[in-house]
């Protein structure tokens, strides 16, 4: 029985909202599974792999599904009466929501601490998450919060929405308490209560005068054992216009927010560049200006927190074995040299701005690709029982838990907080010695 396909054509029109499915170049068979047939896939991604689209004939059948997070949700709702096979793998674990939601993301990361400090653990290097409040409910708290003094700005996020739409910043009680939930008993929902709260980085590391944040790519292929690698090749985002911590300037989401949907609209956005630098040029900036070690101990603090942020999640995610991830974090860098994490994406976006946008992004996913379908693999338990290289094109492996667990099991002596190398150290991630807190 020749092996099937599916996949995304991951170009500019073809966002992260639809979903097409393929099979192998073995069948004749080929089709789009959305509702609107996307461009024909690049050369080089997916052609070269002798890949064709699935035209939902019930006499075929797929193996690769590059599914929305909607679709991913409902195949998985026990209602729905579907079953994966075992010779079949979609992009999404079924909760995926529980690194890819600000909310949930920040109370996982939370828990995750409480957890560590129980265990006899120091978790001071864990706190690469702003302070975060969660609406309604941590509504007070946040007001107490706020009053202390502490925080400046605090930027209000909404819930399940991205590229920038309704974002905005505040540094005064009475701008908040105009915004907060009303009393009365009147049932309506006020707006706000579908919010996350953060505090706001109003030091960042500037370039040029202008505000940025790294997307960084990161391919989990397992949960249990955790098994995640990340990309070398990502990109900043930058600002159009330069950077002023003067409150008269929060309006101003040019400056801001480094959403590219949100830059785009600007008369100084500059479509030659998509205002993007490669990660490699931000780093060989970093070592110019700060050293080459500030710039690779960032390197170490992102991987370090990378890896935690996943393994905060581990205990609650769904390890189905027939998913994998494909995140796009959101990482912004204070003048300290400090990575904070935003926001961990699902479905990042995929649309390209320039030449060298698409072959980024396009190189990112190839090399997914090549993780999570290995070549001759018949069945998901065949497929995890290949070996992950060390590295993969421009993905390096970042964690690998499987031999960590197979000396759990071998050990005489149970250990206490498994995944960890000793008392009072925090899980290092592989190849990264010096990751140890």
């Amino acid at each position: 029985m020749p092996r099937l396909y599916l996949f995304t054509t991951l170009t500019g029109d073809e966002i992260a909202n639809r979903d097409v499915v393929a099979q192998s170049g073995q069948c004749n068979r080929g089709a789009v599974r959305a509702g609107i047939p996307p461009p024909r896939p690049p050369p080089g991604n997916f052609e070269r792999r002798g890949w064709k689209r699935w035209n939902e004939d019930p006499a075929g059948d797929w193996n690769v599904y590059w599914a929305s997070v909607t679709t991913t949700r409902n195949m998985f709702n026990p209602d729905s009466g579907f079953r994966l096979g075992d010779h079949q793998l979609v992009n999404h674990f079924p909760n995926h929501y529980e690194l890819t939601r600000k909310d949930l993301m920040y109370k996982n990361v939370k828990r995750y601490r409480k957890d560590l400090r129980k265990a006899g653990y120091d978790d001071a290097r864990l706190n690469f998450v702003p302070t975060t409040f969660i609406l309604p409910q941590d509504y007070t708290l946040f007001l107490e919060e706020h009053k202390k003094g502490r925080v400046g700005t605090w930027i209000f996020k909404p819930h399940g929405r991205a590229q920038g739409r309704g974002i905005f910043l505040v540094n005064k009680l009475s701008q908040i308490k105009r915004l907060g939930p009303k009393g009365g008993g009147s049932g309506e929902r006020n707006p706000l209560d579908m919010y996350v709260i953060c505090e706001y980085i109003d030091r960042p590391l500037l370039v040029g005068g202008r505000k940025f944040d790294l997307r960084v790519y990161v391919v989990v292929a397992s949960y249990r054992p955790l098994i995640a690698y990340i990309a070398r090749a990502g990109f900043a985002r930058f600002c159009n216009v330069k950077y002023s911590s003067e409150a008269g300037e929060l309006r101003n989401s040019e400056m801001h927010l480094t959403n590219v949907a949100v830059q785009k609209g600007g008369d100084q956005y500059n479509a030659s560049h998509g205002n993007k630098w490669a990660m490699a040029d931000v780093f060989q900036y970093l070592a110019a200006v700060r050293g080459s070690a500030a710039a690779w101990k960032l390197r170490e603090d992102m991987d370090f927190l990378v890896v935690h942020s996943l393994k905060a999640v581990q205990s609650v995610m769904i390890s189905d074995k027939h998913c994998f991830e494909m995140y796009g974090y959101d990482i912004m860098i204070d003048d300290d040299l400090k990575p904070w994490l935003l926001e961990a994406n699902a479905s990042p976006s995929l649309s390209t701005t320039t030449p060298e946008d698409k072959a980024l992004k396009m190189r990112v996913i190839n090399d997914t690709l090549q993780v999570v379908s290995p070549p001759n693999w018949s069945s998901v338990d065949s497929r995890r029982a290949k070996a992950f290289p060390e590295k993969v094109g421009c993905l390096e492996l970042l964690y690998n838990e499987t031999e960590e667990l197979q000396a759990v099991r071998s050990s005489p002596a149970p250990r206490r907080g498994a995944g960890f190398q000793r008392p009072g150290t925090v899980g290092t991630p592989r190849r990264n010695p010096s990751m140890r807190v």
